[in-house]
């Protein structure tokens, strides 16, 4: 299978030209999820069209394409977005978090709090107790938190109407030739 990084310098330019951009690109067996973002939004037709043309590249690529048989699924990262990458982690400075920890790794395993800093290697979370520094290495999974209860009551968040309006995701069947 191509490797994550080359088939990121197809997609990314791609999305670019569609007017989004990539957030995050997974390569799983049998499955390539392509996350993109677009500032004020993305809507589903525009999601679909950047799933027309990632997929359309991927044909084209050659020797940059997944191997084999594939499903493709373009998304939006959601307004809780999963943090996989230390450029995720740096982008979420200022917001609220929540990260699981490698099992073995010294400390509780959940950590909730707002990012402080990041650098090349670890992110610093403010909890309710302290701050934490966490290795990158050393993080499972981590995601922002979205206050549903201030977004739904209008204080703090941007209301109902805009979680309403968030789209879900759009997979097709690909495979190479």
């Amino acid at each position: 299978m191509a490797s994550e990084e080359r088939l990121r310098a197809v997609v990314a330019p791609v999305c670019a030209a569609s007017g989004a951009e990539l957030f995050d690109l997974e390569v799983r067996p049998g499955l390539v999820r392509v996350t993109v973002e677009r500032t004020g939004g993305i809507d589903l037709e525009s999601l679909a069209e950047v799933s027309r043309a990632v997929s359309d590249a991927l044909d084209d690529a050659g020797g940059e394409d997944p191997d084999g048989h594939y499903e493709l699924e373009v998304t939006t990262p959601g307004v809780e977005r999963r943090l996989r990458r230390p450029e995720h982690f740096a982008a979420a400075v200022g917001e609220r978090v929540a990260l699981r920890t490698a099992p073995g790794t010294a400390g509780e395993r959940r950590v909730e709090g707002e990012v402080v800093e990041v650098d090349s290697r670890s992110v610093v979370v403010s909890t309710g107790t302290g701050v934490r520094r966490v290795a990158f290495a050393d993080v499972d999974r981590a995601h922002t938190v979205f206050d549903w209860r201030a977004a739904l009551s209008g204080a703090d968040g941007p209301g109902p109407e805009a979680v309403a309006g968030v789209p879900s995701t759009t997979s097709e069947r690909a495979t190479t030739s």
